[in-house]
């Protein structure tokens, strides 16, 4: 009997081998295969498989994502309507303290080149924190998606580095023509890889702030890249 159940939270070959062993560890249960990019667990058994019981078996760190339409008897995919919103919270919070710190910076004397240029800056610097708290986790989900990452996979361990010299060019105004191109350049490249994801409908954790938050790779994503690129070409052209 398969089943399959859609688990969120894994970033890495460890996570996969985690879940595969703690699953594999239950009654009934013939094999486990885990598929890292689809964030899925095919379990064979020889009976069906309680969802609660998967949820208990596994760690704190990864959570099932169900289908309301789960049904037991017909051994359904299990699958979790998670609210887009309620994932990307956290994502909206920080861009949102990125915003108001940036009107707060340059409210006295407004120049609208300032305040976007405090914007990127302090976007790349929090965004870059979050991934070096876990880069290798990090460079694994980078992996999933970016292009280059794909082909060399240590770019995803220079990456968050990488942005926080961009961040600080913006911060203290050196070299801006080429931070902004720079900007365009690398964004742009791992748009390309965002908007791969999206059109052939992967589930795939977004790394954009790490794997601490273990956001899911949406359109947001997308939004947030493509916003720096058109604040960048708007700066050089301006």
């Amino acid at each position: 009997m398969k089943s399959i159940f859609q688990i969120s939270g894994m970033t890495c070959e460890g996570c996969k081998s985690t879940v595969e062993d703690k699953l594999g560890s239950l009654d009934g249960i013939d094999n486990v295969q885990v598929d890292l990019a689809r964030g899925e667990a095919v379990i064979y058994s020889n009976n069906p498989i309680s969802f609660s019981l998967i949820k208990e078996t596994l760690p704190p760190k990864y959570s099932l994502i169900n289908d309301e339409d789960f049904n037991l008897d017909t051994h359904r995919d299990v699958t979790v309507k998670v609210s887009k919103i309620k994932q990307l919270k956290p994502l909206f919070i920080i861009l949102g303290y990125i915003f108001i710190a940036s009107i707060l910076l340059n409210y006295k004397d407004w120049n609208s080149s300032n305040a976007m240029l405090d914007f990127m800056g302090l976007f790349y610097i929090i965004f870059s924190f979050f991934k070096i708290l876990d880069i290798k986790g990090f460079s694994m989900s980078f992996r999933m998606y970016d292009p280059i990452a794909k082909q060399v996979p240590i770019y995803g361990y220079i990456y968050p580095f990488i942005e926080v010299l961009l961040g600080m060019m913006f911060l203290i105004r050196f070299e801006i023509n080429i931070a902004l191109i720079l900007t365009i350049i690398v964004l742009g490249i791992t748009t390309i890889g965002i908007t791969k994801v999206l059109v052939n409908k992967r589930s795939i954790k977004c790394a954009c702030l790490g794997t601490t938050l273990n956001l899911p790779m949406t359109e947001a994503t997308f939004i947030e890249n493509a916003l720096m690129m058109i604040m960048a070409f708007s700066l050089i052209f301006r």
